[in-house]
């Protein structure tokens, strides 16, 4: 029992209707129906059955939602695998019109080999990129003693700055 609840806690924060959670779902929308049942036969009130159908109704749409959007997830995945299936195919196609940088020769003739010269003027250095500048971390003013590093944020700073020019003025 008590996996079941960890396993139904954990199925609130999972996108999409969970096996656990359908359950746990059923079985209220079950018992739910047993005491309105309960409550009609105590009382004999047109009340319940009211509340029965409705509760009814809306365990039957949650049900058919539940299955819509479980079929809905399935097609999405099928339709993943065939992307997956169909992308290398695309990469290896010598189809393809893309111009190689720096060169005029397109990817279809260095798939087949025939300009060699084109492929090696390609340059694959990398070059670096200089920093702008050096980030400091700035010390707390009130406890110099420790170097701790500030954790004041851009609010409070401007206070203080709004708080010396208020000072200065008078």
């Amino acid at each position: 029992m008590a996996g079941f609840v960890t396993e139904l806690w954990e199925s609130i924060f999972t996108p999409g209707p969970t096996p656990t959670l359908l359950i746990a779902t059923n079985v209220t929308f079950a018992a739910l129906q047993l005491v309105l049942a309960a409550l009609l036969f105590a009382t004999y009130s047109i009340h319940f059955v009211v509340l029965s159908v409705l509760s009814g109704s809306l365990w039957a749409a949650i049900n058919w939602f539940a299955r819509e959007l479980l079929e809905h997830q399935g097609q999405e995945e099928e339709k993943a695998r065939h992307a997956l299936a169909a992308a290398p195919l695309a990469l290896n196609s010598e189809d393809s019109e893309t111009e190689v940088e720096g060169t005029g020769a397109s990817t279809a003739s260095l798939g087949r080999g025939e300009p060699a010269a084109a492929a090696s003027a390609v340059s694959h250095e990398v070059e670096p990129v200089e920093p702008a500048g050096e980030l400091k971390h700035r010390l707390v003013l009130e406890e110099p003693s420790q170097g701790a590093k500030s954790s004041v944020s851009t609010e409070d700073e401007w206070e203080k700055v709004s708080e010396n020019e208020n000072e200065k003025d008078k």
